[in-house]
């Protein structure tokens, strides 16, 4: 590998490899050797490399306006809420820049709303083993193999359940024309 590589800290295995382009499915290195792209976004998405649509989206709105604060409306923020809202049925929509800041505004909202509603209530179950992020607090609720020692103390209040029990209440079927 090369040694301007060196200055990046190491917070994976990476082949000895160094993409310059990409298409589709398919990655090209520095000597013009293709590889077909399982990883892409590293469960992030899987858009393909490059896509003709979302590059011409990109320009005409570089050409607008780039990264302005979330501080301040603006049209598209405006026009994504509406398409999320529309679609999810909910009211409103949280917008955010990253899996981890959607996970953490997930933790505080329920938090939020235990506190609010239940008491103080702040325990959230989560699926042992299952990969909820790199935060501090997605590490915690993550019950994974490994991560259990990593960066004590892990923040508190996450219930990893591998299983669920979960339990229905019988129910008679009501005679037609009656309600229950």
């Amino acid at each position: 590998m090369n040694a301007r590589f060196d200055r990046i800290m190491k917070v994976a295995e990476r082949p000895p490899v160094s993409m310059v382009k990409g298409t589709g499915s398919w990655l090209w290195d520095r000597d013009g050797k293709h590889y077909l792209d399982f990883v892409q976004g590293w469960a992030v998405n899987c858009l393909g490399h490059s896509p003709p649509v979302v590059r011409e989206a990109l320009t005409a709105q570089a050409a607008q306006l780039i990264n302005c604060s979330p501080a301040y409306y603006n049209e598209p923020m405006a026009k994504l809420a509406d398409l999320l809202a529309e679609a999810s049925g909910l009211d409103q929509v949280f917008l955010c820049n990253s899996g981890a800041e959607a996970n953490e505004g997930a933790i505080k909202l329920a938090r939020k709303w235990g506190a609010r509603h239940r008491n103080g209530a702040y325990e959230i179950v989560t699926m042992h083993g299952g990969f909820h992020g790199r935060t501090l607090a997605t590490m915690a609720a993550s019950g994974k193999a490994g991560w259990d020692e990593l960066f004590e103390p892990k923040v508190p209040g996450f219930l990893a359940r591998s299983r669920w029990a979960i339990s229905t209440p019988s129910r008679t079927p009501s005679a037609p024309g009656q309600s229950r």
